[in-house]
């Protein structure tokens, strides 16, 4: 494995990578007076931009692919002079070569391809290898076609050391050539904090530098109108609703993994790999998820969605392993991710508060409304329902020395929460909408209705049901559940096998 190039805040050395300044100055000024593609994005193909107002500079790069090559690009460049030689440099380096060697193409190319440049300069080589990247990732996944190989496996990268270890992984077990990376672009707000988020345009730098690190090729898709549209609208008008959504499930299920998924075929792809806590079991009639070996970090439930046909495809190299183990070897390897920090919250909230996404993003600012018993009797004054999950305790405002009270529910119609002692959150009864049953009910021996929640005995109540989809479930509980929240995901299992998956609609 050849030596780490670049470190996770993508800065280069100008000794190391320019021996004399004449060099530099020669290949510097030949892309400068002779740039290539200047003003010549390709007819049909597609373009990828970095930068903007906040930094004065602007790179704009287009690609077109056909077959397994890269057969036009162009570029576009607004700001300093470096920026026209970085685009050039780009485009000189991708164009006529294959799609997966042109994945391999980054900063510390482009940097190389110049000469070198001075520290002051290097900001021009990172927005040309940043559009170009996106205009790749965009140019492959409308037209690639490479013939498949035995033994190709896609890994999604988001610049964590679960997924960087999963490439590892993957890369000791394949042949040269066989893994190549991707990594989703899924979220840009300026409200946000980019080193916190696995899917920002900071977490792509950080995959593609340790992808190409380890000699893989890597490509970005942009899916942000995607994400927007599948997985943060739905979120907000749950909370509109008085729900409690779990986006991850849903962006798992029919977001992200279908897009790399349908990627991995147009590389010629066996498998989609991931840094997930997960394993697959084919019970005799196909593929199932199962549990992680390690119970701590399990998340099966997060991809409980996932319909077997994609189960098919996915390896889950973490999932015999615990996260000790995971960062051992990503120390053993050298892996500039090593010590990384886990995201503890949701990808498009990192380094903002819910209340301030929701009123930023959804409109969902304060609208005072009341708590209230039971009876109807009112206890407290909220500052809106969409601030309150059930089961939860903080934060009411209901003081007095009585047993503390919970909320049993969120009324969006009149804006109430309601609010009761912690035994009227106890049910035996849950019931679940838009059910996906991959195996008949008789299966199901567990549900788990919370990410972090252990699972917890269960049947499917009524007459026995065949495999396949259910607009409505009753599931009987062995033991009370303490405030299922309407909104959450109930993954239905038979011991460690997700077996369904369906929406919790009440209690």
């Amino acid at each position: 494995m050849r030596p780490w190039p670049l470190s996770p805040g993508l800065r280069l050395s100008t000794r190391a990578l320019a021996p004399t300044l004449g060099a530099v100055d020669a290949a510097f000024e030949h892309h400068l007076s002779s740039p290539q593609g200047l003003g010549r994005l390709p007819r049909g193909g597609a373009v990828g931009e970095a930068g903007g107002v906040a930094c004065g500079d602007l790179a704009r790069v287009g690609v077109a692919v056909e077959g397994d090559r890269v057969v036009a690009a162009g570029f576009e460049a607004e700001g300093c002079p470096t920026m026209i030689a970085a685009g050039s440099a780009a485009v000189s380096l991708v164009r006529g070569r294959g799609v997966l060697d042109a994945a391999r193409i980054g900063f510390a190319e482009i940097v190389h391809e110049l000469g070198g440049l001075s520290p002051g300069k290097l900001h021009a080589a990172e927005l040309a290898a940043d559009a170009l990247h996106r205009a790749l990732g965009e140019a492959a996944r409308r037209s690639a076609v490479l013939a498949p190989r035995p033994g190709r496996v896609l890994v999604a990268m988001s610049g964590g050391v679960d997924s960087a270890v999963a490439a590892l992984l993957c890369a000791r077990e394949g042949a040269v050539g066989q893994v190549v990376a991707v990594t989703l672009e899924l979220w840009r707000d300026p409200g946000n904090d980019p080193e916190r988020s696995c899917c920002s345009a900071s977490a792509v730098q950080t995959a593609r530098s340790v992808a190409h690190g380890m000699g893989l090729p890597h490509l970005t898709l942009d899916l942000r109108d995607e994400f927007r549209a599948g997985v943060v609208a739905p979120f907000l008008e749950d909370h509109a609703r008085g729900l409690t959504p779990n986006p991850c499930v849903r962006c798992n299920g029919s977001v992200r993994l279908d897009a790399m998924l349908d990627l991995a075929g147009r590389l010629g792809a066996e498998t989609l790999a991931t840094g997930h806590y997960a394993r697959v079991h084919d019970d005799g009639a196909g593929p199932l998820l199962r549990v992680a070996a390690d119970p701590a970090k399990d998340q099966s439930y997060m991809l409980a969605a996932l319909a077997p046909a994609s189960v098919a495809r996915m390896r889950f190299p973490l999932g015999e392993l615990v996260k000790a183990r995971v960062r051992e070897l990503a120390s053993e390897a050298g892996l500039p991710v090593a010590k990384a920090p886990e995201s503890q919250d949701l990808c498009f909230l990192a380094g903002t508060g819910k209340a301030a996404f929701l009123q930023r993003h959804g409109g969902l600012g304060d609208r005072p409304g009341e708590v209230v018993d039971r009876t109807g009797r009112v206890l407290a004054r909220h500052r809106g329902h969409h601030r309150y999950t059930v089961g939860q305790r903080r934060g009411l405002g209901v003081g007095g020395a009585g047993a503390p009270v919970y909320v049993l529910a969120t009324d969006a119609g009149t804006n109430r929460v309601v609010v009761g002692p912690r035994e009227d959150l106890r049910h035996r009864a849950v019931f679940v909408r838009d059910a996906v049953l991959h195996r008949d009910a008789a299966r199901v021996d567990k549900v788990k209705l919370r990410y972090r929640s252990p699972a917890l005995g269960a049947t499917v109540a009524g007459s026995p049901l065949r495999a396949g989809r259910h607009p409505r479930l009753e599931l009987d509980l062995a033991e009370p559940v303490l405030g299922a929240a309407p909104g959450q995901a109930a993954v239905l299992m038979d011991s460690e096998l997700v077996v369904g998956a369906g929406t919790i609609s009440r209690s």
